[in-house]
């Protein structure tokens, strides 16, 4: 396995869609795995393949206590299911930033695991929130899309500066 370069706020591919998956192998496998260990090490509970460049609708996470239930999405379609509730996000993707967004609390999704096997599951709380947040990657959203544009430009200030002061200098 491999740990994975996470792009970070305002990388412009972080704005790409992601194409659906076509092919089930060993090579997707290899990325699902390589994608929970690197969520893993970040430390995350959620990574889209967007956030490492790869534009495919793979989606990992892991909202365990401790970190034992790792779950695979390949091409997730949500349906909303009901409620409203607002929680505090962070994203590997904008590392250091945490801001309230408000998202449907109850959701049904559809996705296919690493193995192209078709499940279902009704998810509220933390895991509809992780879902929805991994979902808008592979639609080219980011949660700070979803906060004040004041807020946005603040962060992306912030984030510029640390990006500018970390580059190594030829």
């Amino acid at each position: 396995m491999a740990l994975l370069d996470i792009l970070e706020f305002p990388d412009p591919r972080l704005r790409t869609q992601a194409k659906p998956v076509t092919q089930f192998d060993a090579a997707l496998r290899k990325l699902t795995e390589d994608m929970l260990e690197t969520m893993y090490d970040a430390p995350g509970i959620g990574l889209a393949a967007t956030q490492i460049n790869v534009h495919q609708q793979v989606i990992v996470m892991d909202v365990s206590e401790d970190k034992s239930q790792p779950m695979v999405f390949i091409n997730p379609q949500i349906t909303v299911v009901g409620g409203e509730k607002e929680y505090e996000e962070g994203c590997l993707s904008v590392p250091g930033f945490h801001e309230n967004v408000v998202r449907p609390d109850v959701i049904h999704v559809k996705a296919l695991n690493a193995q192209g096997e078709a499940f279902e599951l009704q998810a509220d709380g933390l895991l509809s929130v992780c879902l929805q947040h991994e979902m808008d990657h592979l639609n080219g959203v980011l949660f700070v899309d979803h906060i004040s544009r004041l807020k946005r430009d603040r962060i992306r200030r912030k984030l510029e500066k640390q990006h500018k002061v970390a580059a190594p200098r030829s």
